[in-house]
């Protein structure tokens, strides 16, 4: 016999609504949203550097491919409305010699620097010994984390779209 699941969530009073199991997903990625963030900082610790979250998710796309990147597609590919967040995260990236910015025509690019290249290099070493390995040896498997992330970026979808219509209500 299938043992009852409770669910857990912390805000009942928007779990009595037509998607009751929409406030246990919405609670479990508060969750994983701070320790996720909470984990990028301490990481980044460890990799020598105090840096907020934002700071290092903003090297990490730059460091992307190593190509240089304009500030709209950093807000584009991490999702981020206030310009003014990314362009502050960028100055202090650039004073830290972690990022290099220069114009081309109109544009202002973002590129990392070798310094920049070797925090993110020593940051995979230290997500590889102390996350990756973990993973790998307990779970979930690549196929579940693939799973996961696609139904992440569905749901993303979702709230934005829900986040447009709340707007003009």
């Amino acid at each position: 016999m299938a043992q009852d699941r409770r669910a857990i969530v912390s805000s009942a009073h928007l779990a009595d609504g037509a998607a009751p199991a929409l406030s246990e997903l919405e609670f479990s990625l508060t969750l994983a949203a701070a320790s996720y963030q909470r984990w990028i900082a301490r990481c980044a610790a460890a990799a020598g550097l105090a840096l907020s979250p934002l700071e290092v998710l903003i090297l990490h796309t730059v460091r992307h491919r190593d190509r240089a990147k304009r500030i709209a597609d950093i807000t584009l590919v991490l999702d981020i409305e206030d310009t003014h967040l990314v362009t502050y995260a960028i100055r202090k990236l650039e004073r830290a010699g972690l990022i290099a910015t220069h114009r081309a025509g109109k544009e202002k690019l973002v590129a990392a620097t070798d310094a920049g290249r070797d925090f993110c290099a020593q940051y995979r070493e230290i997500r590889e010994r102390v996350l990756a390995s973990a993973i790998v040896a307990d779970g979930p498997d690549s196929a579940q984390l693939s799973d996961a992330a696609d139904l992440l970026r569905r749901l993303s979808g979702q709230y934005n779209q829900a986040a447009r219509a709340a707007a003009t209500l």
